[in-house]
C-alpha cells in the first residue's frame, strides 16, 4: 500500500454569505435640523458568495444565486480541483450536513477530503467571516450602484482581486 504524501494535504475554511442588494446606513452626517436623504432599493435582490481560505494563502470565492445544496456541490467541485487534498472545515448549514446529495458527495471523496466541523454559534472560529464583514465594510461594495448586475459585478471584482492574509491557524485555535 502506498504512503499518503501529507505535504499535498491543505486546511481549507470555507463558508457562504449573502449580499442584499439595498442601503444599509449605520452612520450619516446631515446639517442639524434637516432630514437625511437616504436611497434604497426597495427590492432586496440578493447575491449569495461562496468563499474558502487554504493555509497556503490561497483562496476561493465564487458568486452564486443561493446558499443551498444545488450550488454548493458545483463549488466543491471547483474547492476539489484546486485543493485535492484537503481537511475542509464546515460550519453546520443544514444543506452541508443533512442534504443526501451533500453527505453522498463527502461519503464518495472521503479519501481526498475529510470534513471537520466548526462548533455550533461559534463564527469567531472560521476566518471566512472576516472577509465578509471586510467586504461588506469596504468602501467598494458600500457605494449605491444603479443596477443589481452592477452590483452583483463589484461583489465579484472584490472578491476576485482582494487578498486577504489571515493565519487560519489563529482562528482555529481561537
Amino acid at each position: 500500500m502506498a504512503r499518503l504524501d501529507k505535504t499535498k494535504w491543505r486546511v481549507v475554511v470555507q463558508d457562504e454569505s449573502i449580499f442584499v442588494y439595498d442601503v444599509k446606513v449605520r452612520k450619516i452626517w446631515v446639517v442639524k435640523g434637516t432630514k437625511p436623504v437616504v436611497l434604497t432599493t426597495g427590492s432586496h435582490q440578493r447575491t449569495v458568495v461562496f468563499g474558502a481560505l487554504a493555509d497556503d494563502g490561497t483562496q476561493l470565492f465564487r458568486q452564486k444565486t443561493n446558499g443551498d445544496a444545488e450550488n454548493f456541490l458545483p463549488y466543491l467541485n471547483e474547492l476539489r480541483r484546486k485543493y485535492p487534498f484537503m481537511v475542509l472545515f464546515l460550519d453546520r448549514a443544514t444543506y452541508h450536513k443533512k442534504d443526501g446529495r451533500v453527505v453522498a458527495y463527502l461519503r464518495k471523496h472521503k479519501k481526498t477530503l475529510r470534513v471537520r466541523w466548526f462548533p455550533p454559534g461559534f463564527p469567531e472560529a472560521n476566518p471566512v467571516e472576516e472577509c465578509w464583514h471586510q467586504g461588506k465594510g469596504s468602501d467598494s461594495l458600500s457605494s449605491f450602484p444603479e443596477s443589481f448586475e452592477k452590483f452583483k459585478e463589484s461583489v465579484s471584482v472584490y472578491y476576485r482581486t482582494k487578498r486577504f492574509n489571515l493565519n487560519l491557524y489563529n482562528y482555529l485555535c481561537h
